[in-house]
C-alpha cells in the first residue's frame, strides 16, 4: 500500500517461527490462507515454496469440503519470510522489545522500547502472540517466556490497562520434539504426500518470476518448486500403558493441580484432557511430522502436554515405534495475557484508544492462519486510518476471514478461538478455489496487489463467468440437456463428463475446477446467495457511533447493556450478539430510522 512502516520484534531471528506444529492449512484454515493470498498476503507463497509434504484433505469428497494442507520446512519457512521482510520497500525491520505505548488525548502516538529508544507512529498494530506476561509450565517447573528459548513481554500489559483495555489469561501447549534416528518407523503407518500437490497461492494469476525472482540487489530468496522431493509423515497410537501413565500422574499436571487457571484450546486438547474427557476411547491417533529437510527433529502431533519431564519420557516410550525415543525438547504449556476482542471495532481498531489495532493471539485466537488473517486486516486498516480512508470490512458472506473477525468482535471468546467450517453459515460459497473471485473488489479498492496481477485476476473472473454462461446454455451435439446438466448428473454418479471444447481444456486446472464447482453446485449456491441478499439490508444499516442505548424506549436493560459493551458497527452485527433478540433489533431499527428521518428534515 506504500505506507512507511516499522516492524519491531524482540528477536529478528525468530520472525515467522512456527512455535507449534510445522504445518499450514487444513479445514477452514487452508481456505483462510488462500483468502490471504487473494488479498496480497505472503503466507501462501511462503508455504508453497518451503513445503515438504502436500495433502488435499477430503480429496475423496466434493470440492465444497476439500481443503489444502502443507507440511513446511520450519526453518526454511522462517528464513524466507524474514528475507522477504528485509527486501520489502517502505518497511524497516528493527530488533527491540516494546515495553510500553505512548498516548495523548486518547490516541496512541508511538511506542517505548527496552533500548530506551522511542518510535512515533500515526497508527500502531499490536501482535504479541503468546509473549504477553508469558509463563511456561513443565510440571511444577515455571519459566518466563512465550516460547521455549525466547523472551517474555513483562511491562506492555500495563500500557493497555492504563487506557482501560481489559486483559485476561489463556493457555496453550505444545508436544515434545523427538530425534528421528531414535524412532522405529517400521512400527508406524506411513503417510505420503499427494502426487499432484494442491498449492495455496494462486499461481495462475502470477508470472512464474513472482515466486523465485532475483531482487534488484541480486539476492535470491530461499525456496523450491512446490511439491518436489516430498517427505513422509508417520502415524502411531497411544496404548493402554500410555493412558495409565497419564492418569497416575494427573496431579502433577499444572492443568489439574490448579497451577494453571487459564482456559486452554478445547479443539486441540492436551493428552491429559484426551484421557480424562474421552476415557472411553481405547487409543488416540498421533502423527510424527518432520520439522524440515535439514534436521532430524520430529514433532508429535496430538501429544501436547505439560506433565513433568520424567513422566513425558515414560509416556512417549509407551507408544509403538517410540520405545527408544530421545527427546530433543520437552513439551510445555504457556499462559499469556489476551485482550477480549469485543473491545475492538470490526476494523480491529481498539474502542478504548484511537489508532491502536490488535491482531493475532492477543485477540484470543489460536493458529498461524487466524493470526495472519488478522494481521493483514489490521495492517490494511492501520494504513487506511492514517490516510483518513474507510476501513476494509470483510463480510461474513464473503470469506472465512470475515466470519473470524465478526465472531471475535461480536461474540468474543473465553477460550483460544479456532476457525472451523461449521462457524460459517455461508460456507458453500467459500470453496478454497474461489477466494480471488470473492475478494477481488477488496484487493482492488485498497490497493493490495500490483496492477499486473489485478488485471489477471479480473480476466480470470470474466473468463469464469463467460464459461459458466456457455456451459449452462449450450448442449452437446445431439444430446438432451446442457453441458451443465451433464456435469450435475456426473456428480451424482450418472453418466460421463461431456466432451469440452479445446479452448476450455487449455484453461489452467484451477480455473476449470472453479467453473465446474459453480456449475455442479449451482442450485445450492443460488440458494445461499438468495439468503445473503436477504440479510444484506440489515447489514447495510449502520449504527451511529456513541449511541446511548439506555435512552431507547422499549429496549430491554440486558440488551442495552450488551449493545453498549460491544458497540456494534451495524444492525447485522447487533443481531449476532448473544442475548440480543429479534424484538430488540426491531426496536433498534425503528429508533435509528426515526432519528435518520428527523435529521434529514432538519437539514
Amino acid at each position: 500500500m506504500g505506507a512507511s512502516t516499522l516492524l519491531l520484534t524482540g528477536n529478528i531471528d525468530t520472525v515467522a517461527a512456527m512455535s507449534c506444529n510445522p504445518a499450514i492449512g487444513g479445514q477452514a484454515k487452508g481456505h483462510i490462507v488462500r483468502e490471504i493470498d487473494a488479498l496480497g498476503g505472503e503466507m501462501a507463497i511462503n508455504a508453497d515454496v518451503t513445503g515438504i509434504q502436500f495433502r488435499l484433505l477430503n480429496e475423496s469428497k466434493g470440492l465444497a469440503v476439500q481443503a489444502p494442507r502443507v507440511q513446511s520446512d520450519k526453518k526454511a519457512y522462517q528464513y524466507r519470510m524474514k528475507h522477504t521482510l528485509e527486501l520489502q520497500e517502505n518497511l524497516q525491520l528493527f530488533q527491540a522489545t516494546v515495553t510500553g505505548l505512548n498516548f495523548k488525548d486518547g490516541r496512541v502516538t508511538g511506542v517505548r522500547t527496552n533500548l530506551d529508544i522511542e518510535f512515533a507512529g500515526t497508527t500502531v498494530v499490536v501482535t504479541t502472540g503468546t509473549f504477553l506476561r508469558a509463563l511456561m509450565h513443565i510440571g511444577k517447573n515455571k519459566n518466563e517466556g512465550g516460547r521455549m528459548g525466547d523472551f517474555t513481554a513483562k511491562t506492555l500489559s500495563a500500557s493497555f490497562e492504563e487506557v482501560g483495555i481489559e486483559l485476561e489469561r489463556l493457555k496453550t501447549g505444545t508436544p515434545p520434539r523427538l530425534l528421528g534416528r531414535s524412532l522405529d518407523f517400521t512400527k508406524m503407518k506411513e503417510q505420503r504426500g499427494d502426487e499432484h500437490p494442491t498449492r495455496f497461492a494462486f499461481h495462475e494469476t502470477r508470472q512464474d518470476s513472482a515466486l523465485f525472482h532475483v531482487e534488484q540487489s541480486g539476492e535470491e530468496r530461499l525456496g523450491w518448486e512446490p511439491g518436489t522431493n516430498q517427505v513422509s509423515c508417520w502415524m502411531t497410537y497411544t496404548t493402554p500403558e500410555t493412558a495409565e501413565i497419564v492418569n497416575q500422574n494427573l496431579t502433577k499436571s499444572p492443568m489439574y493441580s490448579g497451577e494453571i487457571q487459564s482456559t486452554g484450546p478445547r479443539y486441540c486438547p492436551s493428552i491429559e484432557d484426551k484421557f480424562v474427557r474421552f476415557a472411553d476411547k481405547p487409543r488416540h491417533l498421533l502423527f510424527l511430522e518432520p520439522e524440515g529437510r535439514s534436521t532430524n527433529e520430529y514433532y508429535i502431533n496430538g501429544l501436547s502436554t505439560s506433565l513433568p519431564f520424567d513422566v513425558q519420557m515414560a509416556m512417549v516410550r509407551s507408544i509403538p515405534g517410540l520405545e527408544r525415543a530421545e527427546l530433543l525438547r520437552p513439551a510445555y504449556a504457556v499462559e499469556y495475557d489476551f485482550a477480549p476482542p469485543t473491545q475492538l471495532f470490526p476494523s480491529l481498531e481498539s474502542k478504548k484508544a484511537e489508532n491502536l489495532f490488535f491482531a493475532g493471539q492477543i485477540n484470543g485466537t489460536s493458529g498461524y492462519e487466524e493470526a495472519a488473517a488478522q494481521g493483514l486486516v489490521a495492517g490494511v486498516n492501520a494504513v487506511n486510518k492514517a490516510r483518513g480512508n474507510e476501513p476494509m470490512i470483510i463480510g461474513r458472506h464473503e470469506a472465512y476471514i470475515g466470519v473470524l473477525i465478526d465472531d471475535l468482535v461480536t461474540k468474543g471468546t473465553k477460550e483460544p478461538y479456532r476457525m472451523f467450517t461449521s462457524r460459517a453459515e455461508h460456507r458453500l460459497l467459500f470453496n478454497h478455489g474461489s477466494a480471488e473471485n470473492r475478494l477481488l473488489h477488496h484487493a482492488a479498492t485498497h490497493g493490495l496487489i500490483k496492477t499486473e496481477r489485478l488485471e489477471r485476476m479480473q480476466a480470470k473472473v470474466a473468463q469464469t463467468t463467460n464459461w459458466i454462461e456457455w456451459i449452462e446454455s449450450k448442449r452437446p451435439g445431439g444430446e438432451q440437456g446442457t453441458y451443465g446438466d451433464h456435469f450435475r448428473r456426473m456428480s451424482q454418479g450418472k453418466g460421463a463428463p461431456p466432451a469440452m471444447p479445446e479452448d476450455y481444456l487449455k484453461l489452467p486446472t484451477e480455473t476449470r475446477q472453479e467453473i465446474e464447482y459453480r456449475v455442479t453446485y449451482r442450485g445450492y449456491l443460488e440458494r445461499e446467495q438468495r439468503q445473503v441478499e436477504k440479510l444484506k439490508d440489515i447489514e447495510k444499516v449502520k449504527i451511529p457511533v456513541g449511541l446511548d442505548y439506555s435512552k431507547i424506549k422499549g429496549l430491554r436493560n440486558e440488551s442495552a447493556t450488551k449493545l453498549a459493551e460491544t458497540a456494534p458497527f451495524s444492525l447485522g452485527q447487533a443481531s449476532r450478539i448473544s442475548g440480543v433478540n429479534p424484538s430488540d433489533i426491531s426496536i433498534l431499527l425503528i429508533y435509528i430510522e426515526s432519528h435518520r428521518r428527523a435529521a434529514s428534515k432538519s437539514d
